[in-house]
Order: structure tokens, then sequence, then C-alpha cells
């Protein structure tokens, strides 16, 4: 990085040279453009300063690792096919508490394969069963979605139900698939207490797609409508009957229609239209006139 620095420095020093030649300002942006280009660096732009970056510098490899065992280095090799998946779990369940170390290394080391350490939290869960529960929930918090995806199905599979604060702050996390699995694990287990956070999800920008004025509703709105029916939060259903009665929210009528059902009991067979009449009388006849 220092020699690009030096290099970057003398060239313009070379630019800087030649008082006598006038250069237009757009032909100075264009040299500097192209200097970055050949030195191979990014001009990155900040409110107080320009960073330079470059792609040999930050591309670093990580050190190789040393399998200390067979199992290891069966983790430390590329998931080529759901051949090597199968065996790894197979490998694994066959050393039972003895392959516990390893799968805890391969959890916790960013050298190995992402696919492979999803496996390896899997595995542990498999192995210790709820012993397993308090390390696998430290890594709901994990930067890697994989991993936080990984111990949240672990956590279902071990019906661990005291981890509700896990459940309702991942419906909120960055990543759509985590977001999914924390609601689905809501609804399996029936934990009627995050109904509130459940029904708070039709709120958050990120599970709508497109710019302001534009915005789409993304399914996993669909899935939280008809889990805020399962879970008999019915404090939602108010607001439920008036999205019933707007046209802007015609893509959610059956899920509306589910989840007022499991609340009010089932609307009429028949057309989206035939259940959209029902509920607008039901509306009705339970506002309250002062």
């Amino acid at each position: 990085m220092k020699l690009l620095l030096c290099l970057l420095m003398t060239t313009s020093y070379v630019y800087a040279s030649k008082k006598n030649q006038w250069t237009p300002k757009y032909q100075e942006k264009q040299k500097q453009k192209s200097i970055f280009k050949e030195l191979g660096l990014k001009k990155i732009k900040s409110k107080n300063k320009t960073i330079l970056n470059s792609k040999q510098v930050t591309n670093k490899k990580a050190p190789a690792i040393k399998p200390e065992n067979a199992l290891e280095a069966l983790y430390l090799q590329g998931p080529k096919s759901k051949t090597h998946l199968a065996k790894l779990k197979e490998e694994s369940l066959k050393q039972k508490q003895k392959a516990v170390p390893t799968l805890i290394k391969v959890m916790k080391s960013k050298a190995y394969p992402s696919e492979n350490r999803w496996v390896a939290t899997y595995m542990l869960g498999r192995i210790m069963g709820k012993k397993s529960a308090p390390y696998i929930s430290k890594f709901t918090r994990h930067p890697n979605w994989m991993l936080r995806l990984a111990s949240l199905k672990v956590l279902l599979h071990l019906d661990q139900r005291q981890y509700k604060g896990i459940y309702a702050r991942l419906l909120e996390d960055d990543s759509l698939i985590v977001r999914h699995q924390a609601l689905q694990n809501i609804k399996i287990m029936k934990l009627k207490d995050l109904a509130p956070y459940v029904w708070k999800m039709l709120y958050n920008k990120k599970n709508y797609v497109g710019t302001k004025g534009k915005r789409k509703r993304n399914n996993i709105i669909k899935d939280a409508i008809r889990v805020v029916g399962d879970l008999k939060f019915h404090k939602a259903k108010k607001a439920m009957l008036e999205m019933f009665k707007k046209k802007k929210y015609s893509d959610v009528y059956n899920e509306l229609d589910y989840s007022l059902s499991q609340l009010d009991g089932p609307s009429p067979k028949g057309s989206i239209s035939v259940k959209k009449n029902y509920w607008n009388k039901k509306s009705i006849k339970e506002t309250t006139i002062l």
C-alpha cells in the first residue's frame, strides 16, 4: 500500500511541476481517474477525507488451518454437492460427543465454508440436545446470516420456548430469510405473547420492496397476517376489518380472511367479494356510535 501511495504522490508531483501548462479541471479529473485505474485503486469519498482502497490489500487470504483430525479436514472441504453435506452429518453422528470440540471450532471460525458451519450448528444440537441451547442461542447475533438462521432452526427443533426475546428481535433482522424463520419459530411454538411483535412486521419497511409511494408487500407480510390469526391476537381484529374495506390491500384479502376466521369464526364459502361483504357487515355491527 505504501508503494502505491508513493507512486500516486510521485505522479502528482510530475503534474504539479508543469506550471506553465494550464489544464482544464475536467481533464485533470480524467487524468486522475486513469491513474487510479492503472494502479488498481478505487477512490472512496467520505465527508472529511478520501480513502484509497486496493483489491490487493483488502483481499488477503486467511491463513490456512491445519486440521487436527479427519472430521475437521472434512469440514474444511468446500461443499460441492449434497453428498458432501450428508457425509458431514454421517461422520459427526458416528463420533457423537467426541465430535463436539470440532463442531464448536467450525462454528466459531470463518475459515470454514458457511454451509459447513451451518451443518456443524445443526449437528451440535442433534448430538448435545437441549444442553446445547444456551451456546447455540449466542449465534443468533452472529454476523453471518446462515449461522443466525441455523441457530433459529436448531432452537425450534429443540422446542426452546424460553428465548422469546431472541425470536422477537430477529423478526426485524436484516436478512429476510432470518425474519421468516423467526416468524416460523413463533408460529410453530405458539408463542402468543409475541403476537404484537408479529403484527408490528406489517409496519416494517424491510418487509416491502420498491421506492416510497410504490412499495409492494413482500410475501412475509402475508405470512405475518396469517400468524396473527393463529396466535389469536384479537387486538388486531379491528385494524384487519378496516384493511378489508380498502382496495390497496386486495393482494392480502385471502390472508385477512384466514386470520379473521381464526379470530371470529369462518366466513361464508364463495368468492373473495362474498367474503369481503361479510366482513364489511361485521365491521359495521362492531362499530360503536357515541
